[in-house]
């Protein structure tokens, strides 16, 4: 007689920010947090950046109920760590509806849209000009 398995229920979501981009799968667990395979204090060496991960957990108390896995990729460790950020917000969100209050009050469901300025021709930089020389 085979046994019946009862299914976790998983919830993807994705975040971005800056250049990087930020898959999270939540399920109901015991807090464990993986990004890219790794725990999150391997991949996040800074204390600043696993506190900005946590965040949206933090927030709604919930740090020891959900188990979260995240596959980031592009962009620096800050603007990965800030789209790890958005991507488990929106997961939370879509877990539960009461979430959604507090974690939008908190200003977590919004992407930042602050991105790197392009260069400019003429221009070293997007706005550093070369030296003037007037002789």
């Amino acid at each position: 007689m085979a046994k019946k398995v009862a299914k976790v229920q998983k919830i993807w979501a994705t975040g971005r920010r800056k250049k990087a981009i930020a898959r999270a799968r939540i399920c109901e667990g015991t807090g464990k947090i993986m990004i890219n395979k790794q725990p999150l204090e391997e991949y996040f060496k800074s204390s600043l950046l696993q506190n900005e991960v946590k965040t949206a957990l933090t927030l709604i108390e919930a740090s020891d109920k959900y188990d979260v896995e995240i596959t980031v990729t592009g962009g620096g460790l800050s603007g990965q760590a800030g789209a790890c950020r958005h991507s488990i917000a929106r997961a939370l969100v879509l877990s539960n509806e009461t979430y959604k209050k507090p974690i939008k009050a908190a200003g977590l469901l919004t992407r930042d849209p602050r991105m790197k300025e392009r260069k400019k021709y003429g221009l070293k930089k997007a706005r550093k000009a070369p030296q003037f020389s007037k002789r």
